[in-house]
């Protein structure tokens, strides 16, 4: 029903940008809340941003909180993850994700994702 396709992601110095980008596509778009999580080599899966269905409320990890911005355009049927003053831990393949309740998004529980973008960032 929703398909998600991420891009964006790269390799960068620490202290830079980058923004990632995820299109969907599926008719139920804006009835999804959508977030962003990770995963290192050797490391559990992490939520780190998410969103509700309106964009009235969000979620960061405190681990980027103050760097991250999560922001949706429904209209354009896509998710945006801007994220500043990269560092090094922050080096992960990044997924898109939407689940139709915003509390099942904070626990891990997606209805669906994409194939992720690979984000390194160098010290």
């Amino acid at each position: 029903q929703v398909q998600l396709v991420e891009s964006g992601g790269g390799l960068v110095q620490a202290g830079g940008s980058l923004r990632l980008s995820c299109a969907a596509s599926g008719r139920l778009f804006s009835s999804y809340a959508m977030g962003w999580f990770r995963q290192a080599p050797g490391k559990e899966r992490d939520v780190v941003a998410a969103i509700t269905w309106s964009g009235g409320s969000t979620y960061y990890a405190d681990s980027v909180k103050g760097r991250f911005t999560i922001s949706r355009d429904n209209a354009r049927s896509a998710v945006y993850l801007q994220m500043n003053s990269l560092k090094p831990e922050d080096t992960a393949v990044y997924y898109c994700a939407a689940d139709t309740m915003f509390s099942e998004l904070l626990g891990g529980e997606y209805d669906y994702w994409g194939q992720g973008t690979q984000v390194t960032v160098s010290s």
